[in-house]
C-alpha cells in the first residue's frame, strides 16, 4: 500500500482494494479524450475567459479603489482601513481556522481508513462511489478546503462591529442585579462569546458529518456488519468530535444564563419568578449534564461501546425537555399564575428602572397640571411669550408653497418636508420654516450626460419663513430667499453641492479656461440668461490623470469620462453627496436620525444630522424595534419608518454630525459625554468624533433635540412614566401617542411631535421645545399628559417635562377638538364653502398648548386651488379650541378673541415679520405689500362677481378684509 498524505493511497478496481495512488492504476482519466490524447481548448476561448477575469476583477476593483478616494477626501481613511482590516482578520482567522479543522478531520478519516473492508454488498456498492472519487480526490480535498475557507470567512466578516465591541469595551458603572456583572459584559461581550460558541458547535457538527462520510464510504463505518461497526480510528475521532461538541453545548448553557436578563417575555423583557427559580438552575444543571456527557464520549476513546455515550446524550434530552421545559412551565401555571401580581412585582421593577434608565427618562419630571376648561377675558395676559410664537406655518404642508414662490427655475426643488429651526433675528430670536433649494436635474428639460454631470452640478441657496407670521394673501412671509438669496440672515455661501437630492455623481472644476462650464444661477441681466461658475472648495476626488478618468469610468460604466475634453488635469467627481450617507460611511456604528436639517452657520450651510449609539444588550430593559416608532407622516410617504429596522434596548444622542453643504466636509462631535457605547466606538476608531467643546456657539445655537429619539422614548414613556410594579402590572394608566387628525384612512398614523417656542409651567421663560400629547391606552381620546422636552443647547436641554392632567377632568384630545371643529355649525359651513369652487381646504398641524391654566389648541387652515398644477397652500383660516369653546377667524388674534370673551389678554398680528428695522423701512415695506394684496384681492373680487361665482367671491372679500386690516397695521406701527 502507497498512502502518503491526503493525496496518496486508494482504491482500484482489483481485489486489493488499496492500490494505486494519485490518476495511476486503471482509473481512466477525465481529462483525457477518447483518442488517448488531451482535449485541447481554443485560443479564442482562452482569450475570452481571461478577458472576463480581467474585467471583473477590474469593476470590483473600481468600486474598492473609488472607496478609498472618498474616504481620503473626507479625512476619514482610519474607518477604512479599521473596517477593512478588521474584517480582513476575521475573514482569514475564522475561514482558516474553519476549513482547516473540518479537512484535516477529513485527512485524518482518510488517512486512517482500514486496510481491508469485510465482503458484503454494500461494500460493492460504495467501491463505484470510490473509484470515481479516486481520480479527482486531491482536487475534491482542496475544493472543500478553499470552499469552507470562503463562506466561513464571509460569515465571520459580519461579527466585525460585534468585535470591535468586545475588544474594546468599556464598563457602565452599572451593575445586573441577577449576576453582579457590569452592564458592559452584556452589551459588548455576550453577543461574541454567543457567536463563538454558534461557530464553534457549526464547525465540530460539519466535521463530524464530513468525517462520518469517509469513514463510512471507506469502510470505516460498516452499517451491516453485527459486530464492530466502526474501526478503532472511526470511533476515536468521532467520539472526540461529539465529545467537543456537548463540552460546547455545556458551555452554550452556561451562556444562556446571562442571555435570560434579555430575554422577551408575555409581561416584560428580563428575568421573570419562573426564569430565577426554574429556567436558571436548569441551565446550569443542563450545562453539567453535559459537560459529564462529554466525558463519557471521552471515555468511548478507550472503551468499545457506544451504549454509556448514548445514555447520556439521552439522560440530556429528556433532563432538557424536564429540567428546562416541563418544570418552569408548571412552575409558572402552578405558583406564579395564581399570584402573579406579587410573584412578578421585584422583577417588574427591575424591569422598570432599567428601561427608564437605558432609554434616558429616568429623571423625566411628572407635574400634576390641574387644567381648566373654562374660559374668560383675559385668561392669556400671562402667556404672551407663547402666544407669540404660535406656528401657524406647518412646514409638511409648504413644501408646494414654497416650490411655486421660490423654486425660479423647473430645475430646482424643496423637500417635500421642510424643518424647523430658530434664527436670531433683530435681537429677538424666532421660529424659522426652512429649507434648501436643491438640485432637481429631473426638472431640466435638456437633459443629456454634459447637463446631468457637468453642467448642472449644486443648488443655490437657502430659503427661511418666519414660523409664525404671513402676508395679507397668506403667503409665508420670507426672511431669506430669491436668487441670489436676500441677506435676511447674514451672508452666507449659497451653493449646495451635497444634498438630499443630488445626482449621482458630478463632474466639477472643468478646463483650466476662462469660460467656468457650471450653472450657477439664472441671472437675466447675463447675455445668456445664466451666471456660470468653476467649482473652488477642498470637496471631492481627483481625477485629473487618466489613470482616475478610466477608475471612475468603470465604476459608472461611462466612456464619455475618459473621452471627454471638458475634464481635464483639475477636475474632481463629487459621488456619495447625501449627507446622511456621508455621515453613514465615516460612522457606520452609528443609527442616523432620519431628517438631516439645513442650518446657516459661521457663514455656512451646514446639514445636522444626529447620531444615536444603540445596543440591544442592556439587561432587562424593554426592547423596542426602531422602525415601529413610524408617525402619520411617514405613512402619508409611504415609509415605514426614518429609522432603521433595528432591534435595540438603549439609545443615546450620543454624536451630532455635520456636513457642510458646499465642500462636503463631514464633522462628528462628541454630545453625549458619559456614554459608555460612544466611548467604546472612540477606542475603535480614535480621533474620528471632536469633543463637545469643538462645538462654535453659532452651531450650538442651531443644534435641537432630535425627532426620532424622542419618538423612541414617548412609545417607552407610554408605559414606563408608571414608576411602581403593581401599577405597572394592573395596566390602568397606560398612555398611548394620538392618532394624527389631519390624516385619515390608509394614511392614518400616530401625531408626530412637533417643534414649538413656548413656556410650560415651572419655566422662566419660553423655550424652543419638542412636545407630544398623550391619551390614555384603551379607546378614549381625552388628553391625560403632555410631554415636553426642551431642545435648546443649554443647561436644562434634553429635559423631559410630563404634565399630568387629573383622571377626573376631561378635557378634549387632538381627535376630539379636530371633530367639534367639523361639527360646529359655522366652521362647517365655512369649511364647506371653502371646499367649493375649485378649492381644496388642507389642515395644518393641530398644535397643543398649555396656556391659561389649561390646554388651548390650534390649527391652521390652507385653502389650495384643485385642477391647477400650480396651486399651492395659502393660510386663510385659523382654528383655536380651549375647553368647550371653539374660535374660527382669519388671524390668530381674531380666534383668540372670540374664545375668551373677546379679550385673550395679549396682542397676536400676522405680520410680524414686518416689524420695523434699524434703517426704517419695515412699515413702509409692509404698507406697500398690504396695498399690493389688496389690490390684488379686490381685483379677485371683481373678478367673481362678474362670473357669479359665490364661493370665490366669499374668499375674495376676506382676502380684501385681511388686506385691510394688515394695511390699517402697518399704518400704526
Amino acid at each position: 500500500m502507497s498512502s502518503s498524505g491526503f493525496g496518496g493511497g486508494g482504491f482500484n478496481r482489483n481485489n486489493n482494494p488499496f492500490g494505486g495512488s494519485g490518476f495511476g492504476g486503471n482509473f481512466p482519466n477525465p481529462f483525457k479524450n477518447q483518442g488517448g490524447g488531451r482535449r485541447r481548448i481554443s485560443p479564442l476561448t482562452i482569450t475570452f475567459v481571461v478577458l472576463f477575469i480581467l474585467a471583473s476583477v477590474l469593476v470590483s476593483l473600481s468600486g474598492f479603489y473609488a472607496d478609498l478616494l472618498w474616504f481620503r477626501s473626507v479625512d476619514f481613511v482610519n474607518v477604512w482601513q479599521t473596517t477593512l482590516f478588521t474584517k480582513a482578520y476575521l475573514f482569514i482567522g475564522f475561514g482558516l481556522v474553519t476549513a482547516a479543522f473540518i479537512t484535516a478531520n477529513i485527512y485524518i478519516a482518510f488517512r486512517r481508513r482500514p486496510m481491508y473492508v469485510p465482503v458484503a454488498v454494500e461494500a460493492d456498492n460504495l467501491e463505484r462511489y470510490r473509484a470515481q472519487l479516486e481520480p479527482v480526490r486531491k482536487f475534491v480535498g482542496i475544493g472543500i478546503f478553499l470552499v469552507l475557507f470562503y463562506f466561513a470567512g464571509s460569515s465571520a466578516t459580519r461579527l466585525w462591529q460585534e468585535w470591535l465591541l468586545f475588544r474594546n469595551a468599556t464598563e457602565f458603572g452599572v451593575v445586573d442585579p441577577q449576576f453582579g456583572k457590569d452592564v458592559s459584559f452584556f452589551a459588548f461581550k455576550l453577543p461574541m462569546w454567543q457567536s463563538l460558541i454558534g461557530w464553534g458547535i457549526s464547525t465540530i457538527v460539519l466535521a463530524i458529518l464530513a468525517s462520518a462520510a469517509v469513514h463510512y464510504i471507506y469502510g470505516g463505518i460498516r452499517t451491516q456488519v453485527k459486530e464492530d461497526r466502526t474501526t478503532v480510528t472511526a470511533r476515536v475521532q468521532l467520539s472526540i468530535l461529539l465529545g467537543l461538541l456537548v463540552l460546547l453545548k455545556s458551555v452554550a448553557y452556561w451562556f444562556d444564563r446571562y442571555a435570560l436578563t434579555l430575554k422577551e417575555g408575555r409581561l416584560i423583557t428580563g428575568l421573570t419568578y419562573s426564569d430565577v427559580n426554574a429556567l436558571l438552575p436548569a441551565k446550569s444543571i443542563l450545562a453539567a449534564i453535559a459537560a459529564v456527557c462529554s466525558l463519557l464520549f471521552f471515555a468511548n476513546i478507550i472503551r468499545k461501546s457506544w451504549l454509556l455515550p448514548t445514555a447520556g446524550v439521552a439522560l440530556m434530552v429528556i433532563a432538557s425537555v424536564l429540567i428546562a421545559g416541563v418544570y418552569p412551565a408548571a412552575i409558572q401555571q402552578f405558583q406564579v399564575k395564581p399570584s402573579e401580581s406579587t410573584k412578578e412585582a421585584p422583577f417588574i421593577q427591575k424591569n422598570i428602572d432599567a428601561t427608564r434608565l437605558a432609554y434616558g427618562i429616568d429623571d423625566v419630571e411628572v407635574i400634576d397640571y390641574q387644567a381648566t376648561v373654562s374660559t374668560s377675558a383675559g385668561q392669556l395676559a400671562n402667556d404672551a411669550a407663547t402666544i407669540a410664537n404660535i406656528r401657524l406655518m406647518d412646514p409638511n404642508v409648504l413644501s408646494a408653497t414654497f416650490r411655486q414662490l421660490q423654486q425660479i427655475k423647473p430645475y430646482y426643488s424643496f423637500a417635500d418636508s421642510l424643518d424647523i429651526d430658530r434664527y436670531v433675528i433683530n435681537g429677538k430670536e424666532r421660529d424659522m420654516v426652512v429649507s434648501v433649494r436643491e438640485l432637481n436635474i429631473e426638472g431640466n428639460p435638456s437633459r443629456n450626460w454634459i447637463n446631468d454631470h457637468l453642467v448642472y452640478t449644486h443648488g443655490f441657496g437657502m430659503v427661511g419663513a418666519y414660523g409664525n407670521a404671513v402676508d395679507a394673501d397668506g403667503k409665508p412671509s420670507f426672511t431669506v430667499g430669491d436668487i441670489p438669496p436676500t441677506k435676511g440672515l447674514g451672508e452666507f455661501e449659497p451653493r449646495v453641492y451635497f444634498g438630499e437630492n443630488v445626482p449621482d455623481y458630478s463632474i466639477i472644476g472643468g478646463p483650466a479656461t476662462s469660460d467656468p462650464v457650471e450653472l450657477d444661477y439664472p441671472d437675466d441681466k447675463s447675455a445668456n440668461g445664466q451666471k456660470n461658475y468653476t467649482y473652488t472648495g477642498k470637496g471631492g476626488v481627483p481625477m485629473g490623470s487618466i489613470f482616475s478618468r478610466l477608475l471612475f469610468a468603470i465604476k459608472y460604466q461611462e466612456q464619455r469620462i475618459v473621452l471627454s475634453n471638458l475634464i481635464n488635469s483639475e477636475s474632481k467627481i463629487l459621488f456619495d453627496r447625501n449627507p446622511r450617507v456621508r455621515v453613514a460611511k465615516v460612522a457606520p456604528w452609528l443609527t442616523l436620525d432620519g431628517d438631516p436639517y439645513p442650518t446657516i452657520v459661521d457663514g455656512k450651510i451646514l446639514w445636522i444630522i444626529d447620531g444615536y449609539t444603540t445596543s440591544a444588550g442592556y439587561p432587562n430593559s424593554r426592547k423596542v424595534n426602531l422602525a415601529n416608532t413610524a408617525d402619520a407622516l411617514a405613512v402619508r410617504s409611504n415609509a415605514v419608518s426614518t429609522l432603521a429596522n433595528q432591534d435595540v434596548n438603549y439609545i443615546r444622542n450620543s454624536v451630532k454630525a455635520t456636513v457642510d453643504a458646499y465642500d462636503g466636509t463631514v464633522t462628528l462631535y462628541q454630545w453625549d459625554e458619559a456614554d459608555p457605547v460612544l466611548a467604546t466606538w472612540s477606542k475603535a476608531f480614535p480621533n474620528s468624533v471632536k469633543p463637545k467643546s469643538e462645538i462654535s456657539p453659532d452651531l450650538l445655537s442651531h443644534i435641537r433635540y432630535p425627532e426620532d429619539m424622542f419618538k423612541v422614548q414617548r412609545d417607552i414613556l407610554s408605559a414606563y412614566h408608571v414608576k411602581t410594579a403593581d401599577a405597572f402590572y394592573g395596566g390602568q394608566d397606560f398612555w398611548r401617542v394620538p392618532l394624527d387628525p389631519s390624516s385619515f384612512g390608509s394614511n392614518s398614523g400616530n401625531q408626530p411631535p412637533y417643534y414649538l417656542t413656548m413656556q410650560i409651567p415651572g419655566q422662566k421663560k419660553p423655550t424652543f421645545s419638542l412636545y407630544t400629547p398623550f391619551v390614555p391606552r384603551g379607546g378614549r381620546e381625552n388628553l391625560t399628559a403632555l410631554a415636553v422636552v426642551n431642545s435648546d443647547a443649554r443647561d436644562d436641554y434634553g429635559k423631559i417635562t410630563v404634565l399630568q392632567l387629573p383622571r377626573s377632568t376631561n378635557i378634549a384630545g387632538p381627535s376630539q377638538v379636530s371633530s367639534n371643529f367639523e361639527a360646529k355649525p359655522d366652521v362647517a359651513t365655512s369649511l364647506s364653502l371653502l371646499r367649493q369652487g375649485g378649492a381644496d381646504v388642507v389642515l395644518g398641524n393641530l398644535l397643543t398648548l398649555p396656556v391659561g391654566n389649561g390646554l388651548l389648541y390650534v390649527q391652521p387652515v390652507y385653502v389650495r386651488a384643485t385642477g391647477n398644477t400650480a396651486a399651492y397652500p395659502l393660510l386663510q383660516k385659523v382654528l383655536v379650541s380651549f375647553g368647550d369653546q371653539i374660535g374660527f377667524s382669519e388671524t390668530l388674534q381674531g380666534a383668540l378673541d372670540q374664545v375668551f370673551g373677546g379679550s385673550a389678554g395679549t396682542t397676536v398680528t400676522n405680520n410680524q415679520s414686518d416689524t420695523p428695522t434699524k434703517d426704517g423701512t419695515g412699515s413702509s415695506q409692509a404698507i406697500k405689500s398690504a396695498i399690493a394684496s389688496l389690490q390684488s384681492a379686490y381685483a379677485d373680487l371683481e373678478a367673481a362677481q362678474k362670473r357669479l361665482d359665490g364661493a370665490a367671491e366669499d374668499k375674495a372679500r376676506a382676502r380684501v378684509k385681511a388686506a385691510i386690516a394688515a394695511l390699517i397695521s402697518a399704518q400704526n406701527r
